[in-house]
C-alpha cells in the first residue's frame, strides 16, 4: 500500500499532466477556428470558379465531351488504375481520427487492389511502411496548417496521373466533421466530374454569353485545374479541422479522467492521513494510560511501605 509520501508525489504528476493536456486542448481549438476561418476566406474564389464553369456549359456546346467529365447516366465503373490521395496526421494524441482513415483505406484496397496511394501525414505513411502497403508518394507534413500552395501542388501531381492515363479516376480520402461529436472517414471522387453538377445550375439564353479565347475547351481546363485545387484544399482542411477536433476531445477526456484519479488519490490520501491520525491518538492515549498505571502502582507501592 503506498504512503501518504508517494500518493502526494502522484497527485502532483497527474497535476503536471493534466496542465499539458489542457494546454493541447486549447492549442487544438486556435487551430481548427483558424483553419475554419481560412476555409471560409477562401471559399467564394472557389464558387465563383463553379459559376463560370457554367457558364461555360451555357455557353459552349462541345465541353461536355472533354476527359474531365462524366456524363449522367454514364457508367462511371471504368476499367483501369485509380488514384487515391490519402490524408492522416503527422501526430497522434488524437482519439481514432487515423485508423479511421486506415481502416478506410483497407477497405477501399479490397475493392480497387491495384489503386495508386498517394499519402499525406506521417502516421499513414508509417503505417504502410509497417504493413507493406506500397504507394506512390508521401507528403509529410502537410497535414499541419494546409496552404493553397501545397494544395495546388498535391493536385498538380493527381492531376498528371490523370492527364497521362495512368489512372482513370482520382479519389480523395479524409475524414469530414458532421458536427462537433461525429466525424466520418469517407473518400471522394474529385476526376472526372460529373456534367449535372454544372449543368443543373446553368443559367439561361437570355442571359449574356461570353467569348473564350483561345478557346472554351482551354478556358474550361484551366477552370477546372483550379477547381480541382479547391476540392484538395477543401479536403485537407476538413481533415485538419477534424483532427483538431479528435484532439480537443481526447485531451477532454484525459482532463476528465485526471480528475478522477484526482479525486480517488484525495480519497485515499485522506483515508491514510486519517488512518496515521488515528494511530497517532491511539499511541498517545496508550501511553497516557500507561504512565497513569505506572503512577498508579508508584502510589500503591508507597502506601504499602509506609
Amino acid at each position: 500500500m503506498a504512503n501518504a509520501k508517494e500518493i502526494r508525489e502522484r497527485m502532483n504528476s497527474v497535476r503536471d499532466t493534466a496542465k499539458i493536456t489542457n494546454a493541447m486542448y486549447l492549442i487544438s481549438s486556435t487551430k481548427m477556428q483558424k483553419a475554419k476561418r481560412s476555409l471560409e476566406a477562401a471559399r467564394p474564389y472557389f464558387e465563383t470558379i463553379h459559376s463560370k464553369i457554367e457558364n461555360i456549359f451555357r455557353d459552349a456546346d462541345d465541353v461536355e465531351n472533354s476527359r474531365y467529365f462524366v456524363k449522367e447516366g454514364s457508367d462511371i465503373k471504368l476499367t483501369g488504375n485509380i488514384a487515391c490521395l490519402v490524408v492522416t496526421a503527422d501526430k497522434g494524441l488524437c482519439g481514432s481520427y487515423n485508423i479511421n482513415v486506415i481502416r478506410e483505406t483497407e477497405r477501399l484496397l479490397k475493392k480497387y487492389p491495384e489503386a495508386t496511394l498517394y499519402v499525406i501525414g506521417e502516421y499513414g505513411r508509417r503505417y504502410f511502411d509497417r504493413h507493406g502497403i506500397a504507394y506512390d508518394k508521401s507528403f509529410i507534413y502537410r497535414s499541419q496548417a494546409p496552404t493553397l500552395e501545397e494544395a495546388r501542388e498535391i493536385s498538380d501531381i493527381l492531376l498528371e496521373q490523370f492527364d497521362s492515363g495512368r489512372s482513370n479516376r482520382v479519389y480523395v480520402l479524409y475524414t469530414d466533421m458532421q458536427t462537433v461529436m461525429n466525424s466520418v472517414s469517407k473518400y471522394t471522387r474529385i476526376l472526372p466530374f460529373e456534367v449535372s453538377d454544372f449543368k443543373k445550375n446553368a443559367a439561361g439564353g437570355k442571359m449574356m454569353k461570353y467569348e473564350y479565347f483561345p478557346s472554351a475547351s482551354a478556358v474550361l481546363e484551366t477552370a477546372l485545374r483550379s477547381l480541382t485545387t479547391g476540392f484538395v484544399y477543401g479536403a485537407l482542411v476538413a481533415s485538419f479541422c477534424s483532427e483538431q477536433n479528435a484532439r480537443m476531445m481526447a485531451m477532454e477526456s484525459a482532463n476528465d479522467n485526471a480528475e478522477k484519479i484526482l479525486d480517488e488519490l484525495r480519497l485515499e490520501y485522506n483515508r491514510i492521513r486519517q488512518a496515521a491520525i488515528t494511530l497517532e491518538i491511539t499511541e498517545i492515549s496508550s501511553g497516557e494510560l500507561a504512565q497513569k498505571r505506572k503512577r498508579m502502582r508508584e502510589q500503591a507501592k508507597e502506601w504499602k511501605d509506609q
